[in-house]
């Protein structure tokens, strides 16, 4: 007869080898998290401080290469004489269905007369005062080479700072310096400022888009117009600004945009 108490050595070895398996999971999940806490703290933290000093950079490099530091938004009350601006007016239509405002004293159709901008160059600096941001713009809206280092992209095909139609960026609003986090904090009536080697032009917040599907290509045509929400946009020729970022906050389902209308554009 067995003695009470007694556990053969068999019983003891499972026990152990349980309690191993247990530690061993234990450290499995430990290890797993604080690597999942290190992914999080790169994305959130290190992307951003490393994105921003870059483009803080950049901006300081484009103000030395234009020889003056440009102040960080023009005047929007110009005189007709120094500005070009456009866009419909505030009902949609002018009745001659031509760009209700202002032309370019520089000629026909206006803008910057600069070459095209090779790939993943930044070449213009956006400012928007009520987010205290100053950003450098570059071609392309490609992650590896232009968005993901804290720059705003400019959309190929679209048009130039000043150009009659839409000139259409795109930005991060979390992550990679994030330059569009506060992009729901614009108004209308808010200044936007795009600043060149060759001029400072000026718009004015006029219309936002709140969520849109992220395959809205309607939000950034000359002509800009919601191909989902139809509602939303313009029906007349202008000169059109759009920014363009991921909305609800940390994912990229929807997108949401921001449009403005020149207003000025003064020559450096």
């Amino acid at each position: 007869m067995r003695a009470p108490g007694v556990v053969h050595h068999g019983t003891r070895r499972r026990r152990a080898a349980y309690r191993r398996a247990v530690w061993s999971g234990a450290e499995v999940l430990v290890t797993v998290g604080v690597v999942l806490l290190l992914l999080v703290a790169h994305q959130l933290w290190w992307t951003n401080r490393q994105a921003r000093h870059g483009a803080e950079r950049k901006v300081q490099a484009l103000e030395r290469e234009w020889g003056t530091p440009a102040p960080g938004s023009a005047d929007p009350d110009a005189s007709a004489a120094s500005g070009a601006g456009g866009g419909e007016a505030d009902d949609g239509k002018n009745g001659a269905g031509q760009p209700a405002g202002r032309r370019s004293s520089s000629g026909s159709g206006g803008g910057d007369s600069a070459r095209q901008p090779r790939w993943s160059q930044a070449y213009a600096v956006l400012g928007i005062p009520r987010l205290s941001l100053r950003v450098p713009v570059a071609e392309g809206v490609s992650k590896a080479g232009v968005l993901n280092k804290g720059y705003v992209g400019h959309y190929k095909g679209t048009q130039q700072p000043g150009q009659a139609g839409n000139f259409a960026l795109a930005g991060h609003r979390n992550t990679h310096g994030e330059p569009f986090r506060y992009l729901p904090r614009l108004r209308r009536g808010d200044t936007i400022t795009v600043e060149t080697k060759a001029a400072v032009y000026t718009y004015t917040v006029d219309r936002t888009l709140p969520q849109t599907s992220a395959r809205d290509v309607g939000v950034i045509r000359p002509v800009p117009r919601s191909t989902v929400r139809p509602s939303y946009g313009y029906t007349q020729p202008g000169y059109y600004i759009t920014l363009t970022t991921c909305t609800p906050e940390y994912t990229s389902r929807y997108r949401m945009a921001v449009w403005g209308k020149l207003a000025s554009m003064r020559p450096r």
